[in-house]
């Protein structure tokens, strides 16, 4: 079991993720966005960062910085609807663990939750 930090703009799919991450056997604590965000994870530890790129106020990839800053080791999930926002994520962030693009299959998220698990134990 992981202790996921989501962070998701559009509802709907926050909810459906976390709830299929906690199904899934993970704790998930789950925002709308960066800022909201950053006070939980400035409290606690997490095992996995999972944020949508494009949000309001903070997005994915500033709350990715920050939460190296706090925690180096911090694998992180990006999950995005804007193919060349990727393209550009992947440019800038050389260590990007992992990325999905939406639409993607409940499986490959789980899978990528898995990865980051068997890569943060295995280092």
């Amino acid at each position: 079991m992981a202790r996921i930090l989501l962070t998701e703009d559009d509802n709907s799919l926050r909810h459906f993720l976390a709830r299929s991450l906690e199904n899934a056997g993970h704790e998930v604590l789950a925002f709308g966005d960066g800022e909201d965000a950053l006070p939980v994870l400035n409290a606690g530890p997490f095992d996995i960062l999972i944020t949508d790129i494009v949000m309001p106020r903070l997005g994915g990839l500033e709350l990715a910085q920050i939460a190296k800053e706090v925690r180096p080791s911090l694998p992180i999930i990006y999950i995005t609807g804007f193919a060349a926002i990727a393209s550009e994520a992947e440019t800038d962030e050389g260590d990007l663990s992992q990325l999905l693009s939406k639409p993607f299959h409940l499986n490959s998220l789980v899978e990528a939750v898995d990865r980051a698990l068997f890569s943060a134990q295995a280092s």
